[in-house]
């Protein structure tokens, strides 16, 4: 499999140079932790919560079970697919081409091989297995619980394994922010949702697309420090196509896209609290503020990249307190 990779990555053999002895006394175990990195499982808790939430409101009754099940089978499709975008970014140089002047927590991917954490081999086990393990909790769901569920993880299996892995590669032909947006937006919110309701329905639909649009922009503005190692690796980014001036013109078209839908949303269903996603405005303003100032500045930059997740979080708070408060109030 490695040889196979290596020849559809265009990469030569002798270039994908395997690091030497890679724990120095950290386990395997530190490692893979590393790889899943829980800290940013924040991106698929997010339209989670947002489904849970939904369904709830919408049946007044909830199986934790079966989310967490489901909540499993996501993070560990989420995990395989880290792995497997360390494993093919390290053979591209992606990761080794980024200078430590462009290091940041934003950047750079999970740095498991470029750090001597994990092997090659390991990322790759590690992706294949997690990715297994996710698989099998999703087949449970669509034997035991809801088969329509099965489209669902189809396409999320389809995107995590090919976001990175040839022959396709999206993060690598300018596709990656829009899988990233469907996946985080639409198929984990819609997925959740008809877990626990057995069908889908045009709010849950429209509730998605504000989160879509919202961790799609964190990737976008997560590019701009790994820009010159992306360019020079071959990664086809939507930054690199544009370049990072006109990048900062898309980077805050997604968020005016991200609370269109969230005024849509509070249009079609008569709830004004989801109006509520809106106090992000000024976090917004300030990010985009440094953005367009900042945008070859990595060091001062760094400011948008954490504000940008800070207002998916606040969203996605705020749009599961939207949903539940009709029923209280």
């Amino acid at each position: 499999m490695l040889s196979a990779l290596m020849k559809a990555s265009l990469i030569p053999p002798e270039k994908a140079e395997w690091p030497m002895v890679t724990n120095h006394g950290r386990s395997l175990w530190n490692g893979f932790w590393q790889i899943a990195d829980p800290k940013i499982w924040i991106a698929s808790t997010v339209p989670m919560a947002v489904g849970a939430a939904l369904s709830y409101a919408y049946q007044s009754s909830f199986s934790w079970g079966w989310f967490l099940i489901g909540a499993a089978a996501v993070y560990f499709l989420e995990i395989g697919k880290n792995a497997i975008n360390e494993y093919i970014d390290y053979l591209s140089g992606v990761d080794r081409y980024v200078t430590d002047d462009k290091r940041t927590p934003f950047s750079g991917g999970k740095k498991t091989i470029v750090d001597g954490v994990l092997t090659l081999r390991e990322n790759l086990i590690i992706g294949i297995i997690t990715i297994l393990v996710g698989c099998l909790l999703g087949l449970s769901i669509v034997l035991a619980r809801e088969f329509s569920v099965f489209w669902v993880g189809l396409a999320g299996v389809f995107f995590a394994l090919f976001y990175s892995l040839p022959p396709l590669q999206f993060a690598y032909r300018g596709l990656g922010e829009l899988i990233v947006g469907l996946t985080f937006g639409p198929l984990i919110t819609i997925g959740t949702f008809l877990v626990q309701t057995h069908t889908v329905t045009a709010q849950v639909i429209i509730a998605s697309l504000p989160l879509g649009f919202l961790i799609s922009n964190v990737l976008w503005i997560n590019q701009y420090p790994d820009y010159e190692a992306d360019l020079k690796g071959g990664k086809m980014n939507g930054v690199v196509r544009l370049g990072k001036k006109k990048g900062v013109t898309v980077y805050a078209l997604l968020f005016a896209f991200a609370y269109l839908f969230i005024i849509i949303l509070t249009l079609y269903s008569r709830n004004p609290f989801w109006l509520l996603a809106l106090i992000g405005i000024p976090m917004v303003i300030r990010a985009v503020t440094v953005a367009h100032r900042h945008y070859d500045d990595i060091p001062r930059l760094v400011e948008a990249n954490a504000r940008t997740v800070q207002v998916y979080q606040l969203t996605g708070l705020t749009m599961v307190a939207a949903a539940l408060l009709p029923l209280f109030i």
